[in-house]
């Protein structure tokens, strides 16, 4: 039967899997498809959103970035400490954008150029970032209450509010980058057989930079969102944030062995992620609980993985 070809699930399992989760917390919570909450969960999905998208770009590479917590935290710092400068919010903004690509820059080179494992350089990153932004604070929390910025996190563009504006933004362009780019095109190669690519002429090391710096583009980005939501900014924010990204990423079906995925399944693992969240805390689940069931997805979506590879 044709439901029980590998290539179905493949394109439909992450969509069915959601449609499943929100059916069965649909009976078991009278809010949970409250237009309200239905509002609520997308907005808290967009954080992660923004991440995975950049996050699915360097899983097709074959990679992974482990850092994207840590430069949430250090991007939303260094822009609220720039807003005391000339320029207002626009120079903190594009401060901290600034510095969430130089940070991709630094994670693209280690891992292109010097060939150190992206597990290893991301996770020094992770370290780093995560220290400078502590350093810079000393540990405190930066409150602005006042100001455009906030625009981001609480401003609506008619009845749709800007962080899920920001996160459609961020999606189609991710798609536009590996549909309709040649980009796209060496992404998936390089992913495939990086030899291979290298071979037939793919400039494979500027690629790889590329991927890592829209990467750290795309968790300052929503360092920004996350830092007009909360009128702050807080050095230990965002951690954790990577291993929900990677699972978003991982249960829309792009494989952790590269050169198979896209943004769209992202999407849907995000929401799986964040409908799980928010169906766990309306029906009132220990934190605790809630760790152990998003592992257990997790688990159960890699092995998933591996199994339709071998069909």
């Amino acid at each position: 039967m044709w439901l029980l070809k590998g290539t179905f699930w493949k394109r439909y399992g992450s969509l069915l899997a959601l449609i499943g989760i929100c059916i069965v917390l649909g009976f078991l919570s009278d809010r949970f498809l409250e237009i309200s909450n239905l509002i609520n969960i997308t907005r808290q999905v967009s954080i992660n959103a923004i991440i995975a998208s950049g996050v699915t770009l360097v899983i097709i590479t074959g990679g992974i970035d482990l850092s994207v917590g840590s430069i949430v935290a250090l991007t939303g710092c260094v822009a609220l400490m720039g807003m005391s400068l000339p320029g207002s919010d626009w120079t903190g903004l594009l401060m901290g954008l600034f510095i969430a690509g130089g940070a991709g820059f630094l994670n693209g080179l280690l891992v292109a150029y010097f060939r150190v494992p992206p597990f290893i350089a991301t996770l020094a990153m992770l370290t780093l970032a995560r220290g400078i932004a502590l350093a810079i604070t000393a540990g405190q929390p930066i409150v602005r209450s006042e100001g455009v910025y906030r625009v981001l996190g609480e401003g609506y563009v008619g009845p749709i509010p800007v962080p899920i504006c920001i996160m459609i933004v961020v999606l189609i362009g991710t798609y536009f980058i590996l549909d309709h780019t040649s980009m796209g095109s060496y992404l998936y190669a390089i992913g495939g057989k990086e030899e291979a690519a290298r071979l037939s002429g793919i400039k494979v090391v500027r690629v790889k930079v590329w991927v890592y710096v829209i990467s750290g583009i795309c968790a300052g980005i929503a360092g920004l969102v996350l830092a007009a939501r909360l009128s702050s900014a807080q050095p230990n924010t965002g951690v954790g944030f990577e291993l929900d990204a990677i699972a978003a990423v991982v249960l829309g079906g792009t494989s952790l062995m590269g050169g198979v995925g896209g943004v769209w399944g992202t999407l849907i693992g995000s929401f799986i992620i964040g409908v799980l969240n928010n169906g766990f805390n309306l029906l009132d689940v220990s934190p605790y609980y809630q760790l152990i069931a998003k592992g257990v997805v997790i688990i159960f979506a890699v092995l998933l993985d591996q199994f339709l590879k071998r069909r």
